[in-house]
């Protein structure tokens, strides 16, 4: 009878309450040990990676007015093992290494320092979060290691392209750049350094934090395949390239042996753009392109990866 109130069961529960159940939280990762598994993770990405970054650096330091040296990518390959060997191809390896194990340390480290601060209540980080923590960490991670790192990497470089060769080694190397120049030596192009640091993991955990946010959905727990946070990092490598290469070829110039010729950052882009073109900017775009790519997907899936184990072994909660 419709005038009758209805029985309700006290087991019975709306369903569109059920849905609206509120997720779980996501687990925060301890900066500690973010920075252990930065560091690790660093330092098996520049091991295979290298090469490329090597011809990236003598395409970007091949200027137009020398005339070049090297007709493309596979000739400068080509030059460098006639001359060198294979072992050519990681010259410079030990400044890069010595310093890319403490640089996604503090990269990966100062990135879930700030994040942890920025999550919401279920430990989300939006997209526009994750750019800012990319950006902090980016600029963190030049002051502290990247420039003088890569200063010393690219007068090696730099330095094998020359009749006679003066640098010995790294130790030897680092000596007499500090010798000649002093500290300061060292620190050459922080600018530019800043700048393409500071953009470079801005763009990359932006795009990292976005495809993890619409991978996972409503479920910030949902475990993401190895393949895939790869596949992600190859894409945010990519976007990255394209985004700041011309920051990049900056930086190189002013790092290189021919620096003093450039007044400032700003005197280095007026000139290559004077003398070069605006094609200049983007000169080692495609071994770059290579190796960034391999690079960020290969530190992103060793980086997860590190995480978990020491999830199990190093209880923070």
């Amino acid at each position: 009878m419709s005038g009758q109130p209805r029985f309700v069961s006290p087991f019975y529960r709306p369903r569109c309450l059920a849905a609206a159940a509120p997720a779980g939280k996501a687990k925060l990762t301890h900066p500690g040990k973010a920075i252990m598994a930065g560091g690790i993770a660093g330092g098996i990405e520049i091991c295979i990676t290298f090469p490329t970054e090597y011809v990236k650096t003598q395409l970007q330091l091949d200027e137009k007015a020398n005339p070049p040296k090297y007709r493309g990518i596979s000739d400068c390959v080509k030059q460098t093992v006639n001359g060198h060997g294979v072992r050519g191809l990681y010259r410079g390896l030990s400044s890069l290494l010595y310093g890319s194990i403490p640089k996604a340390a503090v990269r990966f480290g100062v990135f879930e320092f700030i994040s942890n601060k920025m999550r919401d209540e279920n430990g989300k980080l939006s997209s526009t979060q994750g750019l800012l923590c990319g950006l902090g960490a980016g600029v963190a991670e030049a002051v502290v290691v990247v420039c003088p790192m890569e200063t010393v990497k690219v007068k090696f470089i730099h330095d094998q392209s020359s009749a006679n060769p003066k640098y010995k080694g790294f130790y030897h190397g680092v000596r007499e750049i500090i010798r000649v120049e002093g500290l300061k030596g060292t620190y050459q192009g922080l600018t530019a350094t800043v700048l393409k640091q500071g953009s470079n993991q801005a763009i990359r955990f932006y795009v990292m934090t976005s495809l993890r946010n619409w991978y996972k959905g409503d479920d910030p727990d949902k475990a993401i395949n190895p393949l895939i946070t790869g596949m992600f990092g190859a894409v945010a490598g990519a976007v990255s390239v394209f985004g700041n290469t011309p920051l990049d070829v900056i930086k190189t110039r002013m790092q290189g042996l021919e620096s003093k010729k450039y007044k400032s950052t700003l005197d280095c882009a007026v000139k290559i753009m004077k003398h070069e073109g605006p094609k200049a900017f983007y000169k080692g775009t495609v071994p770059r392109l290579g190796r960034v790519c391999m690079d960020v997907a290969i530190v992103f899936i060793i980086y997860e990866e590190v995480v978990k184990v020491l999830n199990n072994v190093w209880k923070t909660d």
